[in-house]
């Protein structure tokens, strides 16, 4: 059945897919003739947008190669009545008739129409990786440089994993980026010297920031912060790695707290790819208690969905920053109603 639903935050992967999709599907001399793509809004008129979409998937293909409809956003408006259209479309789609449904936001499962989707159709997720699964977005790192024939060095891999985090869209940049650079060298293994002089990492700034909020340090973390947004770096960005460094400190604080000593055990509960790095972690997390990290942790979901849901990053972000420095100060309150007073008192 020529059903597919795309899904997932990861954009950049996402855009790949639906562009092989393409190439598969379509006739280059006749791709504008096959081709529909479709805007779904949300509100009432969502339904005729999906019903036109549903109609052009049933119209046989003109010229060589087949037809490709393109739904963006359609469970988002999705009816009883757009139910029903999907139900009988799908049992007669042709077979040259491809409808491709994309969005960024996760199906709802219980829905009749998600599960027809996937009962007749093709279900594909692109999930970005957790910023905290660093063994995971290396073996993202490994799995790109092999895709576009780029021989890196172990530390020049981890190094590059550190500078993008999970952002695959500028990893492939960069990597064809090292791809030319390599090409212009008679050396094609491309060593961690070579990625820190060509890819920018913001990383290490938004983990200043991170130690200047660990330790109170309000004026340097607004500092930072500032620093952060004057050169645009993206505010979920700097959120991911915050909440990076805080979930690691708060896992080798509950470790020790529990009285484990083995640092391999402490960095596999951690996720820390090497155990030598556990030592410093625990002198890290030495002044601070275990709640005021979880409180900051909770600081920072506070911050991803404020920023998620369209408030001003500049003025959301700092604000935060304050508030998080405050909790982290060795006097602050350690219960929670005490907290969600400071955090009130921060904010306004």
């Amino acid at each position: 059945m020529p059903v597919y639903l795309y899904w997932g935050e990861d954009t950049y992967r996402l855009a790949k897919a639906v562009q092989s999709l393409h190439e598969q599907v379509l006739d280059p001399a006749w791709q504008s003739f096959n081709i529909d793509k479709i805007e779904v809004p949300s509100g009432p008129e969502a339904t005729a947008h999906i019903i036109q979409g549903l109609n052009q998937a049933m119209t046989p293909p003109f010229g060589m190669g087949e037809r490709l409809v393109w739904l963006v956003n359609p469970l988002v408006g999705a009816t009883s009545e757009t139910f029903s259209e999907f139900e009988r479309t799908l049992t007669a789609l042709p077979s040259t008739s491809h409808l491709l449904l994309t969005q960024s936001t996760k199906p709802d499962g219980r829905s009749k129409l998600t599960k027809l989707l996937q009962k007749q159709g093709q279900v594909c997720e692109f999930a970005l990786i957790p910023p905290w699964k660093t063994t995971e977005i290396l073996q993202m790192v490994k799995r790109a440089a092999h895709d576009l024939e780029v021989k890196m060095s172990q530390a020049a891999g981890e190094q590059l994993a550190e500078a993008v985090g999970n952002d695959t869209r500028r990893l492939y940049g960069e990597l064809e980026k090292l791809k030319l650079y390599a090409l212009s060298t008679t050396t094609p293994l491309i060593g961690v010297e070579v990625v820190l002089q060509l890819v920018r990492s913001s990383t290490q700034n938004s983990l200043q920031l991170a130690e200047a909020i660990r330790q109170s340090q309000t004026a340097q973390a607004l500092g930072l912060t500032t620093q952060l947004l004057d050169l645009n770096e993206p505010s979920l960005k700097v959120v991911a790695t915050l909440t990076r460094q805080f979930r690691t400190w708060l896992w080798v604080k509950l470790m020790v707290e529990s009285g484990e000593q083995d640092e391999r055990v402490i960095a596999k509960a951690a996720e820390v790819n090497n155990p030598k790095r556990v030592y410093f972690l625990k002198q890290a997390v030495q002044s601070i208690r275990s709640q005021q990290l979880r409180h900051t942790l909770e600081c920072l979901l506070d911050l991803e969905v404020s920023l998620k849901q369209g408030e001003d990053p500049r003025s959301v972000l700092i604000t935060k920053v304050i508030t998080m420095s405050q909790i982290c100060h060795p006097t602050a309150p350690q219960n929670r109603e005490q907290q969600d007073i400071l955090s009130k008192v921060t904010t306004k």
